[in-house]
């Protein structure tokens, strides 16, 4: 079994078929961090890349827009079925599933490049490791995780008011794989000096994202990837509404003229493939 088989396991059941239905809202509401990511790989004609965790495709139709030849691969069958569709007739763009973390590479890559894609490895270290060995030796690797969800109101306003009425659990470790895993700088910054990258920078950047046009929208919106969309599957009657409506007010300070903006915190991490 592959040390990322719950991942793959969880990629492939509701949470893949999730995303394909909101790829279009994802898409819209990441477009301001897509583009920082994309624009920091500065990907040029002629070059090769590689978009771990690549989804529905939007950062690999991106960077293949800038003329590079892209190689999107996930382990989410309905994510990349999804994608192959949206990458149909484009040329130098191809679509994998498969598991970075373990999938044999040849070093002949200008750029590994994700978008929230590399924070679910069960072994980080040897999965970054395995990625670099698809790199030139003057290869580069550019991507984006998330800082700590206190950093991010736009997922932690609506999580803090539905916590009250979930019952008490453990809390998770920090570091294990999922959205937040790399939230600790020198930790990630460790993990890249121990799978041998060099020149390594993590820099923070903070956006504002439209989580919806109104309340109601946002609402909806977070019922399906958000905060909200654990008190929909644990809570029901009473409670699951009172968790809603909770919720709701949270998110009541938040709208504006132009949709519910909430800020959002990543690090922009770059490295080298040799020193």
């Amino acid at each position: 079994m592959s040390d990322n088989q719950d991942q793959i396991d969880y990629w492939n059941g509701e949470a893949g078929a999730t995303w394909v239905r909101v790829q279009e809202r994802l898409d819209a509401m990441l477009e301001p961090l897509s583009k920082v990511a994309v624009d920091k790989a500065n990907p040029v004609s002629g070059e090769r890349a590689i978009d771990v965790g690549c989804g529905c495709g939007a950062t690999t139709l991106a960077l293949a827009a800038r003329g590079t030849a892209v190689w999107g691969v996930d382990i989410s069958e309905p994510m990349l079925a999804h994608a192959k569709q949206r990458g149909a007739g484009m040329e130098h763009v191809a679509f994998s599933v498969a598991d970075a973390a373990s999938q044999a590479l040849t070093p002949d890559h200008d750029l590994i490049f994700s978008r929230f894609g590399v924070m679910f490895f069960a072994d980080p270290v040897g999965a970054f490791t395995n990625l670099r060995s698809g790199l030139k030796a003057d290869g580069r690797l550019v991507f984006l995780c998330w800082q700590s969800p206190r950093e991010n109101p736009w997922v932690s306003v609506g999580g803090a008011a539905i916590a009250p009425f979930l019952p008490e659990a453990e809390p998770p470790d920090p570091k294990a794989p999922g959205p937040f895993a790399f939230a600790d700088r020198d930790y990630l910054h460790g993990i890249l000096s121990q799978a041998g990258y060099a020149d390594i920078n993590i820099d923070p950047v903070h956006v504002d994202l439209n989580i919806g046009r109104d309340l109601d929208d946002a609402m909806e919106f977070q019922g399906q990837v958000g905060p909200a969309a654990r008190a929909l599957a644990e809570l029901s009657g009473e409670q699951r509404e009172a968790a809603l409506a909770a919720a709701r007010e949270a998110l009541q300070a938040f709208v504006t003229p132009q949709g519910v903006v909430l800020g959002s915190a990543t690090w922009l991490v770059s490295a080298k493939a040799a020193g």
